[in-house]
């Protein structure tokens, strides 16, 4: 009797977490203004694949910002719930690239599509540091990456709220989880979680946000400009090979004085 009651009490609580309302905003193309025509064919053709193989998949990051400012994209991203090698799979001509964090490379209509499964946190016990095996340096940077998780723990591993919105081709409709799209709208930087603790996992966030701010036309929150000036020095930890390729995009986005 007794084990029959706590079966049912914890089955109530699993079933009434699940029914709990989702934590995003769907918003529809008559309000964001971007049909799937705006797609590029060839990334297009790749988030239709992976849906109709039963995966998630969206149009995430710097296309859906830019679509949304009336920029053209230079390239799209995707995201989805499929590991690389699911990917790799659907794909002939793909292939997985990265150390930090794996991502496919996808050839489809002449563009080079990157596709990247959903990223989780990783548990508490394997970020700390140990000697087999590390995830964080002395100063916090991540090292790997390489946890994947659920869409919403993925948005909240993204850098900035208006490079973490989500758009379904098949609906037409953007994802949004953060507010992104207001930040957008008032043409505002915020970035995602506690400023210093997300600069110190990656230091170019704080070179990012100065060159998205001044390629965009936006303005950097006072929240998320503060702590830049104090951590800019973490910048010294940073390969080498990831600042030569952040400065050429700084240097090279027509907005380089301002920037």
């Amino acid at each position: 009797m007794i084990r029959k009651f706590l079966h049912y009490i914890f089955s109530f609580n699993s079933t009434a977490s699940v029914t709990t309302a989702p934590a995003f905003r769907a918003i529809t193309c008559e309000r964001h203004g971007i049909s799937r025509n705006s797609i590029s064919s060839g990334s297009l053709k790749v988030v239709l694949a992976l849906q109709q193989a039963g995966y998630s998949a969206y149009i995430v990051g710097g296309a859906v910002r830019d679509l949304l400012l009336g920029l053209q994209p230079k390239d799209y991203d995707i995201a989805t719930d499929a590991t690389p090698e699911q990917v790799r799979a659907i794909f002939r001509h793909s292939r997985i690239i990265g150390r930090r964090f794996r991502l496919v490379h996808v050839m489809s209509k002449g563009e080079t599509v990157e596709v990247s499964t959903f990223r989780g946190k990783a548990a508490d016990d394997l970020i700390q540091s140990n000697q087999e095996y590390a995830y964080i340096d002395a100063t916090g940077r991540l090292l790997h990456d390489n946890f994947f998780g659920s869409q919403e723990e993925d948005v909240r591993r993204r850098d900035f709220t208006i490079n973490a919105l989500f758009y379904d081709p098949a609906t037409e409709e953007i994802i949004d989880y953060l507010n992104g799209f207001e930040d957008i709208m008032a043409r505002r930087l915020s970035i995602i979680g506690e400023p210093g603790q997300r600069y110190r996992e990656d230091p170019v966030r704080m070179l990012r946000a100065v060159r998205l701010a001044a390629k965009l036309g936006i303005q950097i929150d006072d929240r998320t400009a503060a702590p830049i000036g104090d951590l800019a020095p973490l910048l010294l930890n940073v390969p080498a090979a990831r600042l030569f390729d952040e400065m050429l995009k700084l240097l090279f986005s027509g907005h380089a004085l301002t920037a």
